[in-house]
């Protein structure tokens, strides 16, 4: 879908029938789209493609020889054995960039096991560090280790294109959930590798800043991020707590890590005397990085939400108006108008056919008579 915003053409390959698994994933449904669908496959073209059949495979093979990349999410080897591995495919096209994504990469002694968010999540150590203090570990509210594997895959299929545009050769592009996970774990990574400390959970709170957390309000919550000491001041200036700055254990902000739970429950004390709105307001202008724990219906009642183009609207050929998450990344040489809906299955079949591969009339109506191919009849 990112490469989809910056232009690319991408062609999603599905199974005939079901296609996707996600457009099973629900409720809710608009119609009969799955939203979960909807949210990720926008500027994207679908043909169902029954390649387990050889003619099927045929179609993939001849689509790898014009297209510069190739992503797939299979378990290592299987489609080296339809023939439709990397090496059988680079040879058929040297520029071709193959980008794999599995759940524990190409090789390796859990290289067969199937890769889902959850449990790469649990196995790498994410859920571990997620979740209140005194609680059960916790899975993050969205799949974050499927969505930084495919921010990891997005970048790396950008690099090994700058690669080709040098070399003239393509890659196979080795990206997987578990070590996407593992690399983001980043300085609670670094304290274990480098000091032998392992983590706990920390709820809202961060381990080696305070106060770096979530507080309740009399409405709400609030997030006060104090990074310095000299934040931490005008935090308690604006708490109208100036006794706290005058004692020494909080001066410096290791002090501050030492002598945590007292300096805490002082300071949520305040904050549950207020509104929310009240001490959005009275830390205004203050310097001090603050803001409310939003419900989504607030998320995207935020000005500043509307203002960076994050709602993306479209019209769906069968669900109708749709509205999705948009692009995070804005650029001044050019916009990401008129996206292109989420496809139904099979929509772009013939076209693909007959514009890409240049098929004539007469094999396309051999592939759909057959059931190796497939249209969608709505579009």
């Amino acid at each position: 879908m990112l490469l989809g915003d910056l232009g690319a053409e991408v062609i999603k390959v599905e199974k005939p029938g079901a296609g996707d698994d996600t457009r099973a994933w629900g409720p809710p449904f608009v119609g009969s789209e799955s939203v979960y669908f909807l949210s990720v496959n926008r500027n994207k073209k679908s043909i169902a493609v029954d390649f387990k059949h050889p003619r099927g495979a045929q179609v993939i093979h001849e689509l790898s020889g014009v297209c510069d990349v190739l992503m797939e999410n299979f378990l290592p080897g299987k489609l080296s054995a339809m023939g439709l591995g990397y090496d059988e495919l680079s040879g058929r096209n040297p520029a071709l960039i193959y980008c794999s994504i599995s759940g524990y990469g190409q090789s390796g002694p859990h290289n067969q096991r199937p890769g889902y968010d959850s449990i790469a999540s649990a196995v790498s150590g994410m859920m571990h560090i997620t979740g209140s203090e005194d609680g059960d570990p916790v899975r993050p509210g969205v799949a974050m280790t499927d969505l930084a594997t495919g921010l990891y895959a997005h970048g790396a299929v950008l690099a090994a294109l700058l690669q080709r545009h040098r070399t003239g050769r393509g890659a196979h592009v080795d990206c997987d959930l578990l070590s996407s996970q593992v690399s983001c774990l980043s300085h609670i990574a670094a304290n274990f590798l480098n000091g032998g400390k392992e983590a706990r959970r920390w709820g809202t709170a961060h381990e080696s800043i305070v106060p770096y957390q979530g507080f309740k309000t009399k409405d709400g919550h609030v997030v006060v991020a104090a990074g310095n000491d000299q934040q931490f001041v005008k935090v308690c200036r604006v708490l109208r707590l100036p006794e706290l700055i005058q004692q020494p254990q909080y001066s410096t902000n290791k002090l501050r890590v030492q002598n945590r739970q007292r300096l805490v429950r002082a300071l949520a004390q305040r904050f549950l005397q207020e509104t929310t709105a009240d001490w959005l307001r009275r830390f205004e202008g203050s310097g001090v990085p603050v803001g409310p724990i939003n419900s989504i219906r607030e998320v995207f009642s935020e000005p500043q939400v509307k203002h960076n183009g994050l709602m993306q609207e479209m019209k769906h050929p069968t669900a109708g108006n749709i509205t999705v998450p948009g692009p995070a990344v804005r650029y001044s040489s050019f916009s990401h108008n008129n996206p292109t809906p989420p496809p139904v299955i099979g929509q772009h079949t013939v076209q693909v056919l007959r514009d890409v591969l240049a098929y004539s009339d007469e094999i396309v109506g051999e592939l759909l008579e057959s059931g190796v191919v497939a249209q969608n009849r709505v579009c």
